[in-house]
């Protein structure tokens, strides 16, 4: 992927008004000049979440969350900035076109623009073929024999596939796709493929025939990939078929229906996790629209920190049979290395949650989640049954098969309440079963920052810093002051000047609110709160006043510690006569230049 041109992002910024953006989520009112609203990132009966409309802005005076339009979709959907420019620039009806450098970067994102271009079109095609061609009829009947209505099916634009070696791919080439390019995105494939073609076919056949087709989407919405479930089972066919990986897809990092379900995720702080494509469909349908499906049967690593982004609690709802509670288990170590609370919901032998929801009603389905079981107490009756605890050797192989699942809970607290769990089953000491706990690993060294993880504001800088900041970003002439003055060399020896410095090398105009986010958006999460904070201040009615006097102040302590370390560098012993004559030459010049920072404006020498 390239890079989005810093003039884009700008555009973009000023066609989306801040007000009418946060508006379409939730309700806002008007507070004289600003709109305020209860605060999204944390619970709250007051409202503290400010919006300002002359300055694009949002800042929350409770939970110090805060930025501009990018930062407000990035922190609300949980996406990251890329996608946040994207989406917007979709709202605001414009095209981003992004620079790209290397030919290598240039020759992927040509392919992932085609295989973009590809899937919307196969998903079109296969979602005709169910609902306007005669060819989808049996489709159509199994569907509704399932509880899957027309209107379902165009909301999930769930398609099917004829059951023939080149319905697709004649179709395809027919549009001006290259077969190879077809190969790539996995909806075709070669003879020399596990499944061979007959001898009359072409070199490339279809990958999915006779099958009802379920679009799989990233997390904005676009095509990457298919699921496939056979109409008719045959033998030694798999019921369900996925693409293979490609460069637009990758099975163990994607969430089915994630990119609809994902406001509720966040709002429940739950996700009800099943099996299969239809299972959540049902679901959703019958609105319990906290739910996510991975892509298999037991989560990867990448899907729990995917999934750790918006809950921090999971219902695992998996069929009752074999297959099912082993999927779950499987699931388990991805779910714990990411610091979820996992708990089971069984279903009933021959049930599942499709079944289950249409039976029963939504109503009876949450009972069943609300009830759901902590996973440890279901795993450790599992695990435990059979075991005759009687037995000296069959209890310590069990305790070291369960001290290994409980050593991979990251959470000291909750790793300690199932130690007690399992230590209370089996009937010994607590202290001795938690000597049979591996040490836990070392916290990832990629994890974020403590204060981006808890949405922490960066601490302020000294006053006299904040002062020149929010003058900076308020008022056009205070900061052509400060750029005129030899600000770089002053600063850099300023212990907070850092973000001050940031502010006067940006081009951030302050009048100009579509300016103000182009640059908020450069700077970490915690100092865009920071940023969004003083941006909601007033600027103080002497700002030229005020400036000078404040950087008055800067130079002169600077100045000040300067002299002090040149008078205790001069009291060294074994000094060179010349380095004596540089320290006093250097110390009369710092005197000089602290003179005549003193004297009043206006009294230069006679």
């Amino acid at each position: 992927m390239g890079t989005i041109p810093p003039e884009t992002i700008e555009q973009i910024a000023a066609a989306n008004d801040i007000v009418e953006l946060i508006g379409s989520y939730f309700p806002v009112k008007r507070a004289g000049a600003n709109f305020k609203a209860l605060c999204p990132f944390h619970q709250e009966k007051t409202p503290s979440f400010m919006i300002s409309p002359s300055r694009q802005t949002f800042h929350c005076f409770g939970c110090g969350a805060g930025g501009g339009v990018f930062r407000f979709v990035m922190d609300y959907e949980h996406t990251d900035f890329p996608s946040a420019v994207r989406k917007l620039a979709v709202r605001a009806g414009i095209t981003v076109v992004e620079k790209r450098a290397a030919p290598d970067e240039d020759r992927r994102y040509e392919t992932r623009r085609l295989l973009l271009k590809m899937h919307a079109d196969a998903a079109e095609w296969f979602h005709e073929n169910l609902l306007k061609r005669d060819v989808g009829e049996p489709a159509r009947k199994y569907l509704k024999q399932r509880g899957i209505t027309a209107e379902i099916a165009k909301r999930w634009q769930l398609g099917y596939a004829p059951d023939e070696w080149d319905a697709f791919g004649s179709w395809a080439r027919a549009q001006g796709y290259l077969v190879r390019d077809v190969i790539t995105s996995g909806l075709a494939k070669t003879k020399g493929d596990a499944e061979t073609a007959p001898v009359e076919s072409s070199s490339a056949y279809d990958r999915f025939r006779g099958r009802i087709m379920f679009p799989i989407c990233n997390d904005v919405g676009e095509v990457i990939a298919f699921s496939g479930r056979l109409l008719k089972d045959t033998e030694g066919a798999a019921k369900y078929l996925n693409s293979p990986e490609t460069p637009l897809f990758r099975k163990g990092s994607v969430l089915f229906g994630l990119d609809k379900t994902k406001r509720a995720l966040i709002e429940a702080n739950c996700a009800i996790v099943c099996e299969g494509q239809l299972d959540l469909i049902s679901l959703f349908e019958a609105g319990i629209t906290n739910v996510v499906a991975p892509q298999g049967t037991a989560f990867t690593e990448n899907q729990a920190r995917i999934l750790k982004r918006f809950v921090n609690e999971v219902v695992l709802c998996f069929d009752a049979d074999a297959a099912g509670q082993k999927a779950a288990e499987r699931s388990l170590d991805a779910l714990l290395e990411n610091d979820l609370i996992v708990r089971v919901a069984e279903m009933p032998m021959a049930e599942d949650p499709d079944s289950l929801v249409r039976r029963e009603g939504k109503e009876a389905f949450e009972r069943r989640i609300s009830a759901a079981r902590d996973f440890f107490d279901y795993w450790i009756e599992r695990e435990s049954a059979g075991v005759d605890l009687g037995s000296l050797g069959a209890k310590m192989q069990l305790a070291r098969s369960l001290a290994g699942t409980v050593s991979r809970v990251r959470d000291p607290l909750m790793r300690g309440e199932v130690a007690s769990k399992v230590s209370a089953r089996l009937g010994v000491a607590a202290r001795e079963f938690q000597a049979l706990l591996p040490k836990q690993k070392s916290q990832r060294s990629n994890d974020r920052s403590e204060a981006d993880r808890s949405g922490a504001t960066a601490p302020p800088p000294r006053h006299d810093i904040a002062m020149l900041c929010l003058l900076a970003l308020r008022d056009e002439e205070a900061r052509e002051f400060l750029r005129e003055q030899n600000w770089h060399e002053i600063l850099e020896q300023v212990a907070d000047g850092e973000i001050l410095v940031r502010i006067l090398e940006s081009n951030l105009r302050p009048d100009d609110a579509a300016s103000l986010n182009a640059f908020m958006v450069t700077l970490s999460p915690p100092e865009e709160r920071l940023v969004s904070s003083w941006l909601l201040q007033k600027v103080p009615p002497n700002a030229g006043a005020m400036v000078e006097k404040w950087w008055l102040g800067i130079r002169q302590a600077v100045l000040r510690r300067q002299l002090d370390v040149a008078a205790n560098q001069i009291k060294l012993p074994d000094l060179s006569t010349g380095e004596i004559v540089n320290l006093q030459k250097q110390i009369l010049d710092l005197q000089e230049q602290l003179h005549e920072l003193s004297r009043p404006a206006g009294q230069g020498d006679i």
